[in-house]
């Protein structure tokens, strides 16, 4: 519920100030997809490049991603999780690598 703020100017008419209420936007999980022939370490330098993520927490969740089948990289708004799938994914094909990424919301 917005909340109202009236002020009176010189006699004249009541002026009323809508505050908005903001909202947090939506976070999108971006994913790594297992398959069969893209290297291990390959995934590792996808993750500390585009996601930044420390050698310990890429290999981490490489091995998640291996193990499991899919393994979530970080939580971002839509826009950056769609710039990062692309960016995975253009990456991947360059160096001909089937590596999958996704995302999905919360």
């Amino acid at each position: 519920m917005m909340k109202e703020k009236q002020t009176r100017y010189s006699d004249g008419p009541v002026v009323e100030e809508a505050k908005p209420k903001l909202q947090k936007p939506q976070l999108y999980k971006v994913i790594l997809l297992n398959d069969d022939f893209t290297p291990m370490e390959f995934v590792v330098v996808v993750l500390e490049r585009f996601f930044h993520k420390n050698r310990e927490d890429a290999t981490r969740i490489m091995l998640h991603v291996h193990q499991k089948g899919i393994g979530v990289c970080g939580l971002y708004t839509r826009e950056i999780a769609e710039t990062k799938v692309r960016m995975v994914l253009a990456f991947a094909r360059e160096q001909q690598h089937p590596l999958q990424c996704t995302m999905e919301p919360e």
